[in-house]
């Protein structure tokens, strides 16, 4: 009963700080410019970063001289640039070909997904729970992305284009602060 209890606390703080519900207004921005979301290779590549993380993360920012902080601060400020684009309605991230794909990885799956706050959470959870219990939680995680990021399209029709408009604004501002408080938090 203790592992299910474990588990489930994982779960729900890494549910709270990969915040994938909150990043809707911003997934059907990336899509209105993108075209499509490729929801599967999204979610295996969060997958894979987080797990990759958990297995090997603090060891491989050791290796390459980048202590948690530092790496906290640049996916601060990718984030930024991203609440940005939705404030401003500008456009920062540009790629040549192959648009949707790219966006599936970058920033969907980093650092949208699988941010610098998750990354920086998986380490700290490590280090009070079990591999096992930490990984169940990301799996568990990731199906619930999964799901979200298939229904995008169907919210972005639900919601109209001034309802988007309107929650990109908004969350635009809140991944401001999420952004400005990982930075003043980390620095």
């Amino acid at each position: 009963m203790t592992i299910l209890k474990d588990i489930m606390t994982v779960s729900i703080i890494l549910f709270a700080v990969i915040d994938i519900l909150g990043s809707i207004p911003v997934l059907v921005d990336i899509k209105s410019k993108t075209g499509t979301i490729h929801t599967t290779k999204a979610t295996y590549t969060a997958g894979f970063i987080m797990l990759l993380f958990l297995l090997i993360g603090e060891s491989l920012l050791n290796f390459i001289g980048i202590d948690v902080a530092s790496f906290a601060v640049a996916g601060s400020i990718v984030i930024f640039l991203i609440a940005i684009e939705m404030i401003l309605g500008v456009t920062i991230f540009k790629s040549e070909g192959g648009v949707a794909s790219n966006a599936s990885i970058v920033p969907i799956a980093f650092p949208l997904i699988a941010g610098a706050g998750t990354l920086t959470t998986i380490l700290s959870l490590k280090s009070q729970y079990s591999h096992v219990t930490v990984g169940m939680g990301i799996v568990l995680n990731l199906l619930i992305v999964y799901i979200v990021l298939k229904f995008v399209p169907f919210l972005e029709q639900k919601l109209g284009k001034g309802g988007i408009d309107v929650l990109r604004r908004i969350f635009g501002i809140l991944l401001l602060a999420i952004a400005i408080k990982l930075f003043k938090t980390n620095l």
